[in-house]
């Protein structure tokens, strides 16, 4: 009897020593539990993120990629998957589930292993603030003990907040919100049903269950996932089977934004990062540009179109390497050679599989096999013959590029080799609305639009005939177009002699006909007159480096350096009346709860910006560049229906650079085409064919429904009727002209006594 005491007292002993053990540990450790600080101010490490002026997110800087989003704005349906998927006693518990702890003990019991966890969403939390990943006992025990002072202090939204928010996701993603953008490019409010489940399955094991690395994995993690909302009755039997069917396109890190501003979002991190340091990469500021997605979007696809047009013209280069493919390799196996090629953007890497002068099929990123043939196979059909030497041949193992056309079919294509821009501003402002630096970020990084100093070529020669304006010239002074030749002492190299792009010489004509035919001999002429040193200090007034544009003839026809930035805003101010407006990018700098920390007040013209140039000749330049759009080599333009838009073309010597700036009243915009070292374009390759087209493609998209704006003579501007062969004034007939009231022509005389013995520079109008 005294020993069934003994032993019913020892049985009680026991749990009473545990629990009052168990106690004097929570007394021990619950003080020395750490603040709940860092969850009731939460202040994670949120990136740096660029939007453009209409809130498009286009670029993010920093170790952690996350968004932070509110409890409310988080759909019910995302929350109800997380909780099935981690915790589905969540609302029930206070903070440690002892019915999912015994129902996981008992698995790993009947299993022989440790195949379940127990571990609640709110001691995941308090894990992922607070303590280590290490499996020992007194981690959890301090876990558990957090997990009931989390749920003392903090409401079970509050958690599931911080939850949400804080945990790793994969891809370097902090949070739902960033993961939605990043495996999906989507918000959370956007996603499925299907899309929902496949993040709410990640926490488990971000890497294992991360569909970019391995699909097949997290398709059937993301099925359990399901299956426990059906279970559960979060979803109905329905919604299951369509989600389970539902096709899912997995954007990881391939694609990121929904826009392409690359060199515009490193401007800003640059830019951000000289202001702040490397708090700019974890503070979570916002920051808000001057660029416009739609004119974005116009302007990459203007450069990629023209560039590959460029390209396609000079023909197909081979294939850009070789792979040798085992007999009977599958898609899975053949992609593998891909492994190293970057695709960039439409301009997909392939690994041909088989090919002959009729089909190509070739297999692409995702095992997907494309067939090409037809017109698709035209660009590379020289490299389809068992005429092509070894190296240019497609055939089996050739790793190639493929894009589809605009009827959806797939055909052979390249990466072009050379480069260019566009970038476009509003005059007035300064605002920066659109910048193409490159091709492709990723292949190149450097900014042609800001860092490229090239020749500007004929595109430099309005900048002259502006200072001309000012020294008396007018529209209709008469210049000789005929052959000149200088010494090395003149030219400030070697002995010069200039001609025409055509090769051939017009005689005199109008000042206004000259710049439209952008005659080389005439910009010569009007240099040689008001002096290279005039002119030299006159161009600062645009916000060009004097010591880049030697005081030397040559500077006539573009042979200083400049960048399509610089460019931009030259033209700018002809387009703007007179003004030096300079360029900004940055509207204002937000913290993470919106609030302004920094906002730019640009100067606009005619409110306080400078003037440098009279309103009457940035006039009549707007006049005589808007005749290079009507009539001269700016003409293709015209195919936009619009009266209001002016511009010039520049090519340079051998054709290296290629060039048009051009503007109408709202919106100036440069597009330049070159090699990065420099080379030729080929013969041909001007202005007008290689660079305007990219111009006319972005300012058609962008213009479209905004109203022309005519030009309006401003005050001491005056008309009269004149000789186009002479230049002189009529009473009547002949053609209208614009000029300083001050400067008008004089009159030509009822019988003009002309003749050999007489020339025209008797009077101003004369020839050089």
């Amino acid at each position: 009897m005294r020993r069934a005491l003994t032993a019913l007292f020892v049985l009680l002993a026991l749990p009473l020593a545990a629990m009052l053990l168990l106690s004097f540990a929570v007394i021990l450790v619950y003080p020395t539990l750490p603040s709940l600080e860092a969850l009731t101010d939460y202040r994670p490490k949120i990136p740096l993120q660029v939007f453009t002026a209409d809130g498009v997110l286009i670029g993010e800087f920093g170790e952690e990629r996350r968004a932070l989003v509110r409890i409310e704005d988080v759909p019910a349906t995302m929350k109800r998957a997380i909780v099935a998927a981690e915790d589905e006693r969540f609302y029930l518990h206070g903070g440690v589930d002892y019915v999912g702890v015994a129902r996981a003990a008992w698995s790993n019991f009947t299993s022989g292993g440790v195949k379940q966890g127990a571990s609640t969403i709110t001691m995941q939390v308090a894990r992922n603030f607070f303590l280590s990943k290490e499996k020992t006992f007194s981690r959890k025990f301090n876990e558990m003990l957090l997990a009931f002072k989390i749920e003392h202090s903090l409401s079970k939204d509050q958690i599931l907040q911080l939850y949400i928010n804080q945990i790793f996701l994969g891809q370097r993603a902090f949070g739902f919100a960033a993961a939605a953008r990043i495996y999906f490019g989507k918000s959370l409010e956007q996603l499925s049903i299907a899309e929902m489940a496949m993040l709410a399955g990640l926490p488990k094991a971000p890497s294992r269950f991360n569909p970019v690395a391995n699909l097949k994995r997290a398709t059937a993690r993301q099925h359990y996932v399901l299956g426990r909302m059906r279970d559960l009755g979060d979803i109905t039997p329905a919604q299951y089977q369509e989600a389970l069917q539902e096709r899912l396109e997995i954007k990881g890190v391939l694609r990121e934004y929904a826009l392409h501003a690359d060199y515009f979002a490193e401007m800003i991190r640059q830019a951000m990062y000289d202001r702040y340091k490397d708090d700019a990469y974890h503070r979570g500021y916002r920051v808000y540009t001057t660029l416009d997605s739609r004119h974005q979007r116009a302007a990459y696809e203007a450069v990629r179109a023209g560039v590959v047009a460029y390209d396609r013209r000079h023909g197909y280069r081979g294939p850009e390497a070789f792979v040798d493919l085992p007999a009977g390799v599958s898609n899975d196996m053949a992609e593998d050679a891909l492994q190293d090629v970057a695709d960039s953007d439409d301009l997909l890497a392939a690994v041909v599989i088989e090919a002959s002068p009729r089909q190509v099929r070739a297999v692409i990123r995702g095992g997907d096999s494309v067939m090409v043939r037809g017109d698709g196979l035209k660009f590379a059909s020289s490299s389809l013959t068992e005429k092509a030497s070894a190296n240019h041949r497609i055939r089996r193992g050739a790793i190639v590029r493929v894009s589809k056309d605009a009827k959806g079919n797939w055909v052979i294509a390249q990466l072009p080799q050379v480069e260019a821009s566009l970038v476009s501003v509003d005059p007035r402002s300064g605002a920066i609305r659109a910048l193409v630096g490159g091709f492709d970020f990723k292949r190149n990084k450097y900014n042609h639009v800001t860092q490229a100093l090239r020749q500007p070529g004929s595109s430099f020669k309005p900048f002259i005939y502006s200072a001309a304006l000012e020294k008396g010239f007018t529209p209709a002074t008469i210049i000789n177009d005929a052959p000149l030749r200088f010494e090395a002492r003149q030219t400030g190299s070697e002995a010069w002699e200039p001609h025409n792009y055509d090769g051939t010489f017009d005689g005199p004509m109008r000042l206004r006909t000259a710049l439209a035919k952008s005659k080389n001999l005439v910009s010569v002429r009007i240099l040689q007159d008001i002096t290279p040193q005039y002119a030299q200090d006159y161009i600062t007034r645009f916000g060009f480096d004097p010591k880049l544009h030697p005081a030397y003839l040559t500077m006539a026809l573009g042979a200083g350096n400049v960048t399509p930035m610089q460019m931009a805003v030259g033209y700018s101010v002809f387009a703007n009346g007179g003004f030096y407006v300079p360029p900004y990018f940055i509207e204002r700098i937000e913290d993470p709860r919106h609030q302004v920390l920094a906002k730019v007040q640009p100067r606009r013209a005619g409110e306080g910006a400078d003037r440098v140039i009279d309103a009457r000749n940035a006039f009549l330049m707007s006049s005589l560049l808007q005749e290079v759009v009507r009539s001269g080599t700016a003409g293709r333009a015209m195919q936009l229906g619009r009266s209001d838009l002016a511009g010039k073309t520049g090519t340079t010597n051998d054709f290296i650079d290629a060039w048009f700036a051009g503007y109408q009243p709202g919106l100036v915009a440069v597009a330049w085409i070159g090699f990065d070292n420099p080379r030729s374009l080929g013969r041909n390759e001007t202005g007008s064919r290689a660079a305007l087209p990219m111009w006319i493609s972005y300012m058609g998209d962008v213009l479209k429904g905004v109203p022309e704006q005519a030009l309006t003579p401003p005050p001491g501007i005056m008309m009269a009727h004149i000789d186009p062969v002479t230049g002189l004034r009529l009473p009547v007939g002949g053609v209208s002209e614009y000029f300083y009231q001050e400067f008008l022509p004089p009159e030509e005389p009822l019988e003009p006594p002309m003749s050999a013995e007489r020339p025209l520079d008797e009077v101003r109008n004369q020839l050089f």
